[in-house]
């Protein structure tokens, strides 16, 4: 089955220049106009993929993010920012605000293309055994896309849950930054240190702040007690 797509964006032009490029690789692909429209198009079709604007009215970008991330049917939705806003404040409201990637436009869309089909390779389920730490204080649960914390269910946008995921393959083993962005990311989707310092941030909020420790100049572990 192709991936559903949902478009967001408050200029026809736009939607109906990256539908068509969409459909001809044989993507659903479905358009919002802003953003509550968004809401209801998501909560509707429950899409594989959101590619987001930053600008519309009724409900700007990072309001609508933070909504769809609220909503657990859509946990394992992948949701990235296509603006034509490229400042660094703006990349960092994106991911804090939950989404997995932030793309500048204007961008070529064999390059779109290339970045969607590396953003849902590396989002697809595992269907490996759930993964536990050592004494069980932080449970991967695979199969309800949640983690398990001291008993109780934290839902995580996707990239921090598959943050999260890897580091507990190796409780203890320090994960440099490469690898991660590699295992997380993929080698087709060029994102910034400030991109795995922003979900590392977040992950921190919801499982603990103690749970994740950085080794200056290498990476992060996944601290065991």
């Amino acid at each position: 089955m192709s991936a559903r797509i949902l478009l967001v964006d408050d200029e026809p032009d736009i939607l109906d220049f990256l539908s068509y490029n969409l459909k001809k690789e044989g993507y659903e692909v479905s358009t919002a106009g802003n953003g509550m429209e968004a809401l209801e198009a998501a909560f509707a079709t429950t899409p594989d993929l959101i590619l987001l604007d930053l600008m519309m009215p009724e409900l700007d970008g990072i309001e609508t993010c933070i909504q769809l991330r609220k909503n657990k049917i859509l946990a394992a939705t992948v949701i990235a920012f296509l603006t034509a806003r490229a400042e660094d404040f703006s990349q960092i409201n994106g991911l804090e605000a939950g989404a997995d990637d932030y793309i500048t436009k204007p961008i070529k869309p064999k390059v779109l293309i290339s970045k969607i089909k590396a953003l849902l390779r590396r989002d697809k389920s595992s269907t490996s055994p759930t993964i536990v730490d050592k004494n069980a204080s932080v449970i991967v649960d695979k199969e309800r896309f949640v983690a398990i914390v001291e008993g109780k269910d934290v839902n995580l946008p996707k990239k921090e849950f598959l943050l999260l995921e890897l580091l507990c393959t190796r409780p203890g083993k320090v994960f440099d930054r490469n690898f991660i962005l590699e295992q997380v990311w993929g080698t087709e989707v060029v994102v910034g240190d400030r991109t795995i310092d922003v979900h590392i941030r977040k992950l921190r909020e919801k499982i603990g702040e103690q749970r994740i420790q950085t080794v200056k100049g290498v990476g992060y572990k996944l601290v065991v007690k």
